[in-house]
Order: structure tokens, then sequence, then C-alpha cells
């Protein structure tokens, strides 16, 4: 054995009788009445227990029973020394309970000092105090020597194995506390993880929308400033209630997605281009359900791309294709590029940014620039 075997005390979890099962627990007590009993009969069965020596009987076995519970609590703290300063006291108790005539107290509070040093303390201080019990049992025990070696052998084995018994418990009580911290982890990085889709959806969805209704709004209260025709003015307001439409109905599909009722991404994005001027999808490989977040970040991508398109280069012809491969898909937006609208100015450029965060978070990329004629930008999502 090693230095840190002989010197580590049993662990608190196999110290602690409270944690023990229902069965276990009744054969503890049904130990400790059978001891008691020992006890008893060994006192009171002498001819000279009468008057105060009856009485002094009674306080011995209290005394003992105090003490043999303040060894548990002690060494539950693992405090070694309070410990072994109660076991010496027992060990003392019994030497006087043999003098006077208690032989049958004397052996049991000997045999259980050998036996639960063994179980409770640090094998370094387990072995002596065990040693100086058992010795003293073979001292004043009356049988063959053959049958009080056996004896000795057996209660020291016996004690060892409430040890490693002792111990087996402790550690598979330490691997269930550590199993349910590792699940309540879990279940509080899923939901982490939960909230920051969540968080995601509602900002793609409303950053996207409102940012666009507010550049209308803006345009139209200059005019109102600047006194400008009816049908100027009525043309950003319509816009903008055009914009609050569009975020209503990216509202509904985000909460649809977070329901898990979303249709096809290959019919999303058929209604996607059918609304846009001048755009097509093709769709290529092995279609397959992709998994929520993957899909999700096809349609904010194809999503965003468009409205940059409608922002920086309207009236230019818009090609969507969608790849699927053994582990990725790839989502391919090009347009033929066109003249800056009206609308460049408008937002910061965060919509490409998120959504390249989206995909990395996932383990994907997206890559976004200048093309051979206009602009594109390509996702790849593994899945």
């Amino acid at each position: 054995m090693t230095e840190s075997t002989w010197t580590r005390w049993p662990s608190r979890e196999a110290l602690d009788r409270r944690r023990l099962s229902e069965p276990r627990r009744l054969l503890a007590w049904i130990v400790r009445m059978l001891v008691l009993g020992m006890l008893l009969w060994g006192v009171f069965r002498s001819n000279h227990v009468h008057g105060w020596g009856a009485v002094a009987a009674v306080a011995g076995l209290i005394v003992t029973a105090l003490l043999a519970w303040a060894f548990f609590r002690t060494t539950l703290a693992h405090r070694l020394w309070p410990s072994l300063g109660l076991l010496t006291v027992l060990l003392g108790l019994a030497v006087v309970a043999q003098a006077t005539g208690f032989r049958v107290p004397a052996l049991v509070i000997w045999c259980g000092c050998g036996i639960t040093a063994l179980e409770r303390l640090p094998l370094a201080a387990a072995v002596p105090v065990t040693s100086v019990a058992l010795a003293s049992y073979s001292a004043v025990n009356d049988d063959v020597w053959l049958t009080t070696a056996a004896t000795v052998v057996g209660m020291a084995l016996a004690g060892y194995v409430l040890r490693l018994d002792a111990e087996a418990r402790g550690n598979a009580q330490r691997l269930l506390t550590q199993e349910r911290a590792a699940r309540a982890a879990e279940r509080e990085s899923a939901a982490l993880a939960e909230r920051a889709r969540i968080a995601r959806e509602i900002h793609d969805v409303l950053a996207h929308s409102l940012s666009a209704q507010m550049v209308h709004l803006e345009a139209a209260r200059l005019l109102i400033e600047n006194g400008a025709e009816r049908d100027k003015i009525l043309e950003r307001v319509v816009a903008a209630r055009g914009m609050a439409r569009e975020g209503l109905a990216e509202t509904r599909q985000a909460l649809s997605a977070l329901r898990g009722e979303m249709s096809p991404i290959e019919d999303f994005l058929s209604e996607l281009v059918a609304a846009a001027d001048g755009a097509d999808v093709t769709v290529a490989g092995d279609r397959r359900p992709l998994p929520a977040e993957a899909s999700q970040a096809v349609r904010r991508v194809a999503q965003e791309a468009l409205t940059n398109v409608r922002k920086h280069a309207p009236g230019a012809k818009v090609h969507l294709r969608l790849e699927y491969a053994e582990h990725q898909v790839t989502l391919d937006v090009r347009d033929s590029g066109g003249s800056p609208g009206e609308l460049t100015g408008s937002g910061a450029g965060y919509g490409l940014l998120g959504m390249r965060e989206r995909a990395e978070l996932l383990g994907g990329s997206l890559d976004a620039g200048p093309g051979e004629e206009g602009f594109v930008v390509t996702l790849k999502v593994p899945v």
C-alpha cells in the first residue's frame, strides 16, 4: 500500500450512516441492539450486581454508549486526535469492566473498538488501535489458542471488509452526486442554448423589419418637413406598412420554427423567390430534412441576401442554389449587379455579420463578397 492509503480517511460519504439504504440501516440497528443486549446480559447476569453496583453498571453502559456515539461523530468530521482519545477511554473502560468482574462487556467493548477502528480511522491509526484491542481480547479470552487466533483474524478481516464496503458505498454516492450535478449543468446549458437561439431569432426578425421601417418612416418625416407632394409621402408610408407586414410574417415563421413546425426548406426558398422579382432557385443533391438550427440558418441567410440585393442593387437578377452534400448543406446566392438603390446607405451592415456568427456557432462558415458580376453570399453548414 502507498503512504496515502495509510494516512487517508474513509470519505465522509462512506462514514455517514444516514446515507445508508433502508435494508442496511435496518441491519445496522439490529447489530446495535444485539451489542446492547450482550452488554446488558453481561452486566446483569453477574451475581454481585445489586444496589450501588447495579447503578454503577448502568452508568457505565450509558457512558460507553455516549462515548461510542461521540466516536462516530468525530470520525465523521475526520478529527483524528479526539477519535483516538475516545477509543482510549473505551479501552480503559473495558479494562475496568474486566477488573470488576464484568468479563462479557469487556470482551464486547474490545471487539467493537477493534472492528470500528479499522472501519472508520486511517489505517496508520487503526492498525495500532485494533492490535491493542484484539490483543486484550486474546489475553482475557479462555478459549483454546487456535479458536482465539481464528476469532481475532476473523474480526480484523470483518473490520477491513466493512471499511472496503463503506468506501465502495461512498464512491458510489459521490459518483451519483457528480452525475446529478452533470445532468443539472447539461439541462442548464440546454436551456441557455435555447434562450440564445430564441434571442437570435427575435434579433434577426425584428432588427431587419424595424430598421427598414425606420428608414421609410424617417424618409416620410423629412418629406413632410420639406413640403413634398402627398404621393411621395404616401409611397413611403405604404413601403413602411409593407415592411411591417413582412416583419409580422417573418415573426410568425420564427415562432413556427421555435415550435418545430417549419415547412421544408425547398418550399420556403420557392416562396421567397416567388415574392422577389427576377429571382430563381435551384436544388441539387439528395433532399433530406435538416436540423432546426441548420434550416433556420439557411432561411435567414437567404432572406438577408435577398434584402441586401433589393437594398443595394434593385432590379438585379438573383440566383439561389441549395446543394445537399453528405456532411453539409451549401446555400449560394448570386446577383447580377446593378446601380445602388436609394436604401444603400441604410443599416450598418450587421445582417450578414449576424448570419456569419450564426453559421460559426453551428460549426459552419459564411463568405460574402464581390463575384464575377455582382455580389456572392455562400453559406456552408454541417448536417
